[in-house]
């Protein structure tokens, strides 16, 4: 009897696990209809994919942004340390003063953005600071020596003016409050003199 027993509750079990893979795997063998919630996913995933495809390039908000875009050339006197033996005697005697403290001309490169048609540009304080002399290339060639308007160390902010015989093109700022934590940004500027690049990143915080 109690074999019995187990030969009936193990045909069952196999039974229950066929019809399950068939239904699962098959539901029209059975007559049946996929599954609603099988279906809504299905609809809800399609206008996603759609609007994935759309999003191919960026290539159109570049090329709208590269005008406005201008590469900062900045030079500053910097005086080399003396050598510590510049004081001694004897070693003034076999060397003069050529280990003296020298002047020299240090030359750095950074990227700002014209943010009006009168030629003030915004850039980063870093790339300023210090520089007695500031030129300015645009983006359609020209070259113009630029002043320092205003500073803000404590937000690495810098803004320049330049004299140009026409207007600049300038960026259009959008209202803050449509920023979100997410979106996607363009970063355009000038590394190592190369020229202008684009990069792509998003809104960390």
């Amino acid at each position: 009897m109690h074999r019995l027993w187990l030969i009936f509750a193990q045909a069952v079990t196999v039974s229950i696990a066929a019809l399950f893979v068939v239904m699962t795997l098959k539901p029209d063998w059975l007559g049946g209809k996929p599954q609603p919630a099988v279906v809504a996913f299905q609809e809800a995933a399609a206008p996603a994919t759609a609007d994935a495809r759309k999003v191919t390039s960026y290539a159109d908000a570049a090329k709208k942004a590269l005008p406005s875009v201008v590469h900062i050339y900045t030079s500053k006197e910097v005086k080399a340390p003396r050598h510590p033996f510049a004081d001694d005697p004897v070693f003034r005697y076999f060397f003069g003063d050529r280990f003296g403290e020298q002047a020299q001309r240090r030359s750095g490169l950074g990227s700002g953005v014209v943010v009006s048609p009168e030629g003030y540009i915004l850039t980063n304080f870093h790339v300023i600071d210090g520089a007695d002399e500031i030129e300015v290339a645009t983006n359609d060639g020209r070259r113009l020596r630029a002043r320092i308007v205003g500073l803000d160390p404590e937000t690495d902010l810098a803004v320049l003016q330049v004299k140009a015989d026409s207007k600049l093109p300038a960026v259009t700022f959008a209202p803050t409050e449509s920023l979100r934590v997410g979106d996607v940004v363009l970063a355009i500027g000038n590394p190592f003199g190369v020229g202008q690049t684009v990069t792509m990143g998003i809104v960390s915080a």
